[in-house]
């Protein structure tokens, strides 16, 4: 099903749109939940497209949803995992903000949600026994993107796909001392540089970590400029010695150093750089 057939499907549940925050009474909406459901909508397009490319033999996927705020896109996910891939799905949703795990807690019984289960702490400090496929994070904020990666790849998920948002870390390491300092000393363009440098490295981590990975767009940037995907798929052989090259090349140019590495520590091997 492409974008905007799933955009009409999702737009067809009035009852779940509501319930989830996104629909206000007799289907009226606004600009901000109008574009919350668009982004929603393209980034399940994205993780079907997976599972049905990675995880087409299995019966039962289990996702695990870090920063999942209200998880508008652990619940939606939920019911278009069942209906349109025929697949049971059981989420598992992480949240610091323990008010608002509460909250989407109420909302699962109130679906009747039996397999959606929200859990209040930090993302690195998520601990569980379940094997997870799918390991997600919509707009987690600088380095809670950081975390989603690194739990996901700490607990082996086959799937790990990120949309960024707030790439600061990185951002104020890049000033100076590198070759394209003729660049960066202008704000915006640092700002612009600093948000692709921090997910090009996000990606070849993740490669470092044995990951198959692309980078795809879950929408138009005149819907959100947040709209970059890193969809990574877990390789079944991983090459000898680990491919660090063009993460340790990237790191060293610009003379950074990405919290991610300190979130999963031994992903990267030791060499120059």
């Amino acid at each position: 099903m492409e974008r905007s057939e799933l955009l009409r499907h999702l737009l067809g549940k009035e009852e779940l749109l509501r319930a989830i925050g996104l629909l206000g009474p007799q289907g009226r909406t606004d600009a901000r939940k109008s574009k919350k459901l668009r982004e929603v909508a393209g980034f399940c397009e994205l993780i079907l497209k997976y599972v049905r490319r990675v995880l087409a033999k299995k019966d039962f996927v289990r996702i695990v949803e870090f920063s999942c705020g209200k998880s508008y896109l652990g619940i939606v996910l939920l019911g278009l995992l069942e209906e349109l891939e025929r697949k049971q799905a059981e989420l598992v949703g992480v949240d610091v903000n323990a008010a608002l795990v509460e909250k989407c807690r109420e909302l699962a019984r109130a679906l009747g949600l039996e397999r959606a289960q929200f859990v209040a702490g930090r993302t690195l400090e998520f601990q569980s026994e379940l094997d997870f496929d799918v390991a997600l994070a919509l707009h987690a904020c600088d380095t809670a993107t950081d975390e989603a990666i690194a739990r996901g790849i700490q607990l082996g998920a086959p799937l790990i796909m990120a949309v960024p948002c707030c790439q600061n870390q990185i951002r104020g390491q890049i000033k100076s001392g590198h070759p394209l300092t003729a660049m960066t000393e202008f704000g915006p363009v640092r700002y612009r540089l600093a948000n692709l440098l921090t997910d090009a490295l996000r990606a070849q981590f993740l490669r470092s970590a044995g990951y198959y990975v692309e980078m795809l767009e879950i929408g138009s940037p005149r819907l959100t400029p947040k709209n970059l995907c890193i969809c990574a798929r877990k390789v079944k052989r991983r090459t000898a010695g680990g491919r660090d090259e063009g993460y340790r090349a990237l790191r060293s140019f610009f003379g950074v150093r990405p919290r991610l590495e300190q979130f999963c520590p031994g992903v990267v091997g030791h060499g120059e750089g």
